[in-house]
């Protein structure tokens, strides 16, 4: 953290007097067959990430109801699910649409990734000023929740961009709890944050400062928060680092399961022994899908050797399609992987192999395989494929990664660099990660590796507790 003596802290201390809260709970609720409710685990990296540490701790965590049978099950209170205390928030759901589709993923997203196209976005009129007033009554509703759930001096542990104003109550009201936030985007700088009306600025800036620390994947993005309360509050809030990294137990229990083990043969089947570049996203803007396929068009294009030698798997499943410019985003992609297809392909051989189904088994399964990875987002709080790809790679596979994700920061001079926007210099390292020999192969894929296990998940949780003072022993 930061370069200062590193710190540890025991979830097991403080689990009882542990709250999350996070816009997607542990659970979710469905409909079975009969009409019943049940349970399902939660969807998200976070909840997969931090599910396992916290299970039988009896820690609670707080998350939004966000379909009909989550609603009804928040009418239960506080449940319990697999030692964990779990209560699902009933809002209203034109309230939920506009704090979540509107503020934190039409425009916090956008923010801090510097998606806008300023031309024509964003435009924070009187309709977004009640999508505004909307997230506050968001964030004011897992504020009381937390402040409901909380023992005294519990520690509590308030994720990402979506609940970034819960601060502002629990500093005002319950001033005993060890309170920290986490951010798993990037963070905009100054210039960018100043596309925000002024006022929405210093509230949101005021709500996260009102944590005892906030807490950010990389150096990078701490910074830019720093310098954003510099520049409108004028004060200079406590921030760590504390980069997540995936949990190797979880990824091999997967790599070993028979889902796993079938997608392996089918994709053996339709690669054949023909080279293999892989993509594993989701259809984000930020993830830069579009330029890694042009990049992949200019390989062909410069060195025709690899015409019929090498496929590029897209595993890329859909997002936020409520949000127009993702919809429009999906049909640009899978047209032009549809038109390189239908320009390069020979009886045989197609160019790229694009599966926009959410299958977790058979990206792991690829993930195993790939001789490339390309992992090139314009802009990425961390990327935690760039590291999961590696942990589970047996290929001696070649990691290139964008020196915009978040990773970069763990993995500088390990992996293979490229300046996302640049596609042409993408198509020139893609060449240089086909070409490599052997043992070059073998020495980046073992250095990559040891780079990707040499944090654990529970070592970003640690960081989280002893931010908060929970705890922490040298």
């Amino acid at each position: 953290m930061d370069g200062r003596p590193r710190r540890v802290a025991n979830v097991d201390r403080v689990a009882g007097h542990l709250v999350i809260a996070s816009n997607r709970g542990p659970v979710s609720f469905r409909r079975d067959g009969a009409g019943r409710l049940e349970t399902v685990h939660g969807a998200g990296g976070l909840v997969s990430s931090l599910r396992p540490l916290i299970t039988g701790t009896g820690a609670t965590w707080l998350g939004a109801a966000i379909t009909e049978a989550d609603r009804e099950a928040a009418a239960r209170g506080l449940m319990e699910a697999d030692g964990i205390g779990y209560r699902s928030l009933a809002l209203d759901p034109e309230t939920y649409r506009l704090a979540y589709d509107v503020v934190s993923n039409s425009t916090l997203w956008f923010l801090n990734h510097r998606l806008y196209d300023l031309s024509r976005r964003p435009h924070l009129d009187r309709g977004w000023r009640e999508a505004w007033d909307a997230y506050r009554e968001v964030n004011r509703a897992f504020a009381e929740a937390v402040m409901e759930e909380a023992p005294e001096g519990a520690t509590v542990l308030v994720q990402d961009y979506h609940l970034s104003l819960v601060g502002t109550w629990i500093a005002e009201e319950r001033p005993d709890l060890r309170a920290v936030h986490f951010t798993h985007t990037p963070f905009c700088d100054p210039v960018d944050l100043r596309i925000l009306p002024d006022v929405v600025a210093q509230e949101l800036l005021a709500g996260m400062a009102s944590f005892r620390a906030c807490g950010f994947h990389t150096r990078r993005w701490a910074t830019a928060f720093e310098a954003c309360c510099a520049d409108v509050l004028g004060t200079q809030p406590v921030t760590f680092v504390a980069p997540l990294s995936p949990d190797p137990e979880s990824l091999a229990t997967t790599a070993s399961s028979p889902e796993c083990e079938a997608a392996a043969s089918h994709l053996e089947e339709v690669i054949g022994d023909r080279h293999m570049i892989l993509r594993v996203d989701r259809i984000e803007l930020s993830k830069n899908l579009l330029r890694g396929f042009m990049a992949f068009e200019e390989l062909l294009h410069t060195r025709p050797e690899w015409v019929g030698r090498v496929v590029f798997v897209a595993l890329a499943y859909p997002s936020r399609e409520s949000v127009p410019e993702y919809r429009a985003y999906r049909r640009e992609v899978e047209a032009l992987a549809a038109r390189i297809n239908q320009h390069w392909g020979t009886p045989g051989w197609t160019p790229i192999m694009l599966d926009t189904t959410d299958d977790y088994p058979r990206s792991v399964a690829a993930l195993r395989r790939y001789d490339v990875l390309l992992v090139n987002p314009v802009r990425d709080g961390l990327n935690l494929v760039a590291k999961e790809g590696p942990l589970v790679n047996h290929t001696d596979g070649v990691l290139v990664l964008s020196r915009e994700a978040g990773a970069w920061d763990e993995l500088a001079g390990l992996a293979l660099e490229v300046n996302p926007f640049d596609v042409s210099g993408t198509a020139d390292v893609l060449a240089e990660a086909l070409t490599m020999d052997p043992e070059a192969r073998r020495e980046h894929a073992a250095v990559v590796h040891a780079a990707a296990a040499h944090r654990t998940t529970r070592d970003w949780l640690d960081e989280q507790l002893v931010a908060a003072g929970a705890g922490g022993v040298p």
